[in-house]
């Protein structure tokens, strides 16, 4: 007999890049040097004053649930944060502590979007916002964005796009896969859009704290009225944590904890006893190191893709991607992935994994590796362009 099930999990895809992750792996245990620039995953472990502090509160024997809220010191930690970085009041009753970022898009997504209804999403985008869109019976409208616009939603897109199932946006600053970043004025105008349509914005600040040259703003600094994405996972390197929180305004908080008892009881307390050690000054000198070298790796690498003829328009400003143009090479963006993976042993991810628009034309590099194992790449790409037939 075959299967019968749901038409929401039939109709969310699956990572495309995980196939070739999956013959990655399987190229590495036979013995080959695989470059892995497919995943958003960073290369350094997590600090060690954030492992210690959490080897501390599992010998103190915090392994029992917090509140769905979270724990009270953590949201006070991240309300002071928010104070130091951008001398902002937020008052810790505002803050939920979720199990990742993911966890805050599913509180987000319940709460705001009913069957039918659909946010506007920029297209290239980070594909999970719309498979959360699909999970709870909604829909991603995707705009298609390109360097004419810095592959980021603007209120004449938002006028353009929006129809009477509308009922919000979600916006990445910086963005995956991009890496552009909304600037303060651009963030007022899109909230202005949005209410006069009675929508909401949504903002996925999860790379904020990795952006090169340029602090980035938070919208809550020009609408406080919006919601607010944000994860332990990029900036402070706690990916096998999960953890992350959201932001909301006073009067969704109670609907958001309601939600959180019912969908995951509460986050992880050890990891949220860890994240406390996050805010520390001896932490933040970790972190504020690890940027820096994030930053020698962009300077390095896109200027040596440009160089080998990927065509990259726009400079990444955040994050840690490059999200190249390969037209000038001909062919299909899977396909030539496949290429580099097989011939050269480097990984990169497709661009069909971000949206619709102009995918199978792009790609994306995660420079998440060291600086040697980057040159390495290059060589290894320049070498396999040889190769390479449509």
């Amino acid at each position: 007999m075959i299967p019968s099930y749901s038409a929401r999990s039939r109709a969310i895809e699956p990572f495309h890049v995980m196939a070739l992750l999956a013959r990655a792996n399987q190229l590495q245990a036979d013995g080959h040097d695989v470059i892995h620039l497919e995943i958003g995953e960073p290369d350094f472990t997590t600090a060690a004053p954030i492992i210690a502090a959490g080897q501390a509160a599992l010998a103190a024997g915090h392994t029992r649930y917090t509140a769905a809220r979270g724990l009270p010191a953590l949201r006070e930690a991240i309300a002071g944060f928010y104070a130091q970085r951008y001398r902002l009041s937020i008052d810790p009753e505002r803050i939920l502590i979720t199990p990742g970022g993911s966890g805050a898009l599913l509180l987000t997504t319940s709460l705001l979007v009913d069957p039918g209804k659909h946010w506007l999403l920029a297209d290239p985008g980070y594909p999970c916002n719309r498979h959360f869109l699909r999970l709870v019976e909604g829909a991603a409208q995707l705009v298609p964005v390109g360097p004419e616009v810095r592959y980021q939603l603007t209120p004449a897109l938002v006028e353009r796009y929006w129809d009477h199932d509308s009922v919000g946006a979600l916006v990445a600053s910086p963005a995956n896969p991009t890496g552009t970043l909304l600037q303060r004025d651009e963030l007022a105008a899109l909230s202005s859009a949005l209410k006069g349509h009675g929508g909401h914005l949504v903002v996925d600040e999860i790379y904020h704290g990795l952006t090169y040259g340029v602090e980035a703003a938070s919208v809550l600094e020009v609408d406080d009225e919006a919601f607010v994405l944000n994860s332990f996972s990029k900036y402070f390197g706690m990916t096998g944590w999960r953890l992350g929180w959201l932001v909301a305004p006073p009067a969704a908080v109670p609907e958001l904890e309601k939600l959180a008892q019912n969908l995951y009881i509460s986050a992880s307390s050890m990891a949220q006893h860890a994240a406390l050690a996050c805010f520390e000054p001896a932490t933040l000198a970790i972190l504020e190191e690890r940027r820096g070298e994030f930053a020698r790796r962009r300077d390095f690498l896109l200027p040596a893709l440009r160089e080998l003829g990927f065509a990259i328009a726009v400079e990444p400003e955040g994050a840690f991607y490059l999200y190249a143009d390969i037209s000038a090479f001909g062919g299909d963006a899977f396909a030539f992935c496949r290429h580099f993976l097989e011939t050269e042993h480097v990984a990169f991810t497709p661009g069909l994994d971000f949206g619709r628009y102009q995918a199978g034309h792009h790609v994306r590099f995660a420079y998440t590796q060291s600086l040697p194992r980057l040159q390495e790449a290059v060589e290894r790409i320049a070498r396999g362009l040889k190769s390479w037939r449509p």
